[in-house]
Parts: C-alpha cells; structure tokens; sequence
C-alpha cells in the first residue's frame, strides 16, 4: 500500500513540476512584453507630439523636452504606465537627420 501512495506522489509531483517549469517562464515573458508594449505606447506619445511640433515649425530646435511640448500644447502630462510616476519635464526628444531618440526619465 505504502508503494504504490509512493508512485502516485511521484507521479503528482513530476506533473506539477512540469507544469510549473512551463508556466513560470510563459507567465514572465507575457508580463515583460505587457511593458514593453506599454512603454512603447508612451514613447510613441512623446514622439509622434515632437514631430508634429517640428513640423508645423513651433519647435526648431533638434532636441526639445516635454515641457516644451506641454507648454505648446502638443502633449498632455505622461505618466508611466508601470509605476505610475510622472514622467521628468525635462526628458526630451532628439533628431538628427532622420534619426529620433526619445529619451524619458
């Protein structure tokens, strides 16, 4: 009686930890992308609000902050998506040729 409790823990055991090797490495990396993507989102925000500030010539200098952007009206406050913090006014968006690095803190 005792061996065959024995094989069925065994065997219960080996199925959980299958399992939980696959789930915790797929849980992780959907959690990783989810703010990846989030932060993609905002960097976009800030991006697409330069470009149009650059475009309609209100901004003419390569490198501009988001508080220049609040302060014409091209972008509402960003906020990060994870921690909740407002992001620095002093963050800014460089262009050079027809790179663009967006750099938020």
């Amino acid at each position: 009686m005792m061996e065959k409790f024995s094989k069925k823990f065994i065997l219960s055991a080996t199925i959980i930890a299958i399992g939980l090797i696959i789930l915790i490495p797929t849980i992780y990396k959907i959690v990783k992308d989810y703010h990846n993507d989030s932060y993609l989102v905002v960097e976009k925000k800030a991006l697409e609000a330069a470009k149009k500030c650059w475009n309609e010539k209100k901004c003419l200098k390569d490198n501009i902050t988001l508080k220049e952007l609040y302060d014409n009206d091209y972008l509402e406050i960003l906020v990060n998506p994870i921690s909740k913090k407002i992001y620095n006014e002093n963050s800014s968006i460089k262009k050079s040729n027809d790179k663009y690095v967006v750099d938020l803190h």
